[in-house]
């Protein structure tokens, strides 16, 4: 019955650390919980990293996002008043003004009748509960 068995206890006596059958439990679970910490503090300062990436990533983005949006901008302002100076000899100043604005207004008016049809899709998917699993 008497088998040689590594001990629950550690016997710092008859320990050698280079043996690791002569290791106790409580150090094995201490040395697990070393390398979980180890662990941990690895993971994040990996995730923070990425975080920071990131970042740096999205300040870009937005930078380059908001350029592309003015010169949009200014490529329909362009494009409103040249349709203006086209139309303007043809049918009369305020005729033309009538005529950019009549189909500036319903090219709003569809955008905000397909943008009321995504919220509402969205609101909807929301709103659904989920089903029982």
């Amino acid at each position: 019955m008497d088998q040689d068995l590594p001990p629950l206890i550690a016997d710092p006596a008859s320990a050698r650390a280079d043996d690791p059958s002569a290791r106790s439990l409580a150090d094995e679970v201490r040395q697990l919980a070393d390398e979980a910490r180890t662990l941990i503090d690895a993971e994040l300062a990996y995730q923070k990293a990425r975080v920071q990436v990131l970042g740096t990533a999205v300040r870009g983005i937005a930078a380059w996002g908001a350029l592309a949006a003015a010169l949009l901008f200014f490529a329909l302002m362009a494009l409103v008043i040249g349709a203006l100076l086209a139309l303007a000899p043809m049918i009369g100043g305020l005729a033309a003004t009538g005529v950019v604005l009549g189909t500036l207004m319903i090219a709003a008016a569809l955008s905000v009748k397909i943008a009321a049809r995504h919220w509402r899709r969205v609101t909807a998917l929301l709103a659904k509960p989920d089903p029982p699993a």
